[in-house]
C-alpha cells in the first residue's frame, strides 16, 4: 500500500475536521493552513471526500467544510481505499482476479495476501475519533508547567 499525496491530504483533512468536530464549519483557508496543504489542491481533495460521503460543505459567507458523519463512524481504511484504491500490494490478491495461470500455486501471492490482511486488520479498525483522541493525548503530553 502506498498513500499518494492526494491520500495524505485527504487523511489530514478528515483528521483535522475530526479534531474540530461539533465546532462548526472550517474554511478552506483554515484547513489548508492547519494541514499544510495547497488551497487549490485541497479543494479538489475535499470535493472527492464530499463525493465519498465523508465531508459536507456549506456555501456562503459563513461557509466551509465539516464531517458528514461522526468521526467514530469513519475508518481510516475507508478513506484510504476511496482516495487511493485497493490496499493489496499486487493485483492478484484482489478478489476476483483472473489474470494469472499460476494464481493458486504462487508463493508470492500468499505472502502478499498476508500483508494485505495484516494491513486491513489495522486500518479497518482505526477510526478518526481514535486518531483525534490520540492527537489530544499527544498534545496534553507535551504540555508542562514550572
Amino acid at each position: 500500500m502506498k498513500i499518494s499525496y492526494r491520500g495524505d491530504y485527504a487523511l489530514k483533512a478528515v483528521l483535522d475536521l475530526a479534531l474540530h468536530y461539533n465546532q462548526g464549519v472550517a474554511t478552506i483557508h483554515d484547513l489548508a493552513k492547519r494541514t499544510d496543504a495547497p488551497v487549490k489542491f485541497l479543494e479538489q481533495v475535499l470535493l472527492d471526500l464530499k463525493k465519498g460521503g465523508f465531508v459536507d460543505s456549506r456555501r456562503g459567507i459563513n461557509g466551509g467544510y465539516l464531517l458528514a458523519r461522526h468521526p467514530k463512524t469513519i475508518k481510516l481504511g475507508e478513506v484510504i481505499r476511496f482516495i487511493d484504491g485497493p490496499i493489496e500490494p499486487i493485483a492478484c490478491v484482489e478478489k476476483g482476479y483472473a489474470g494469472c495461470n499460476n494464481i493458486y500455486n504462487c508463493v508470492l501471492r500468499k505472502v502478499c495476501r498476508e500483508v494485505a490482511e495484516a494491513t486491513a486488520g489495522i486500518i479497518d479498525n482505526v477510526t478518526f475519533e481514535d486518531l483525534a483522541n490520540e492527537t489530544g493525548v499527544a498534545k496534553k503530553g507535551l504540555a508542562y508547567s514550572i
